[in-house]
């Protein structure tokens, strides 16, 4: 099984925004996106920085994808 791994700010953001998620406001470092289903997640925006593994995991769980569709996801990205 896949590790998930440390990505880049604007890579996660694309990954959502492929799957129907929108960018509904930002309020200093943190990107409040919204899917038209009303999935919402909140992404934190540091240039220079990746987002960790922890908040990619959250990012998925918000998301309700599995491991295995995010993985195609962001491979589907390369």
């Amino acid at each position: 099984m896949d590790k998930i791994k440390p990505l880049p700010t604007k890579k996660v953001i694309k990954a959502l925004e492929k799957i129907g998620f929108k960018q509904i406001r930002q309020k200093g470092s943190h990107l409040f996106m919204r899917h038209p289903d009303g999935r919402t997640t909140l992404i934190t925006v540091h240039p220079g920085e990746d987002i960790g593994k922890g908040l990619i995991r959250k990012i998925i769980s918000d998301a309700k994808l599995t491991r295995d569709e995010w993985f195609e996801l962001i491979g589907s990205m390369l």
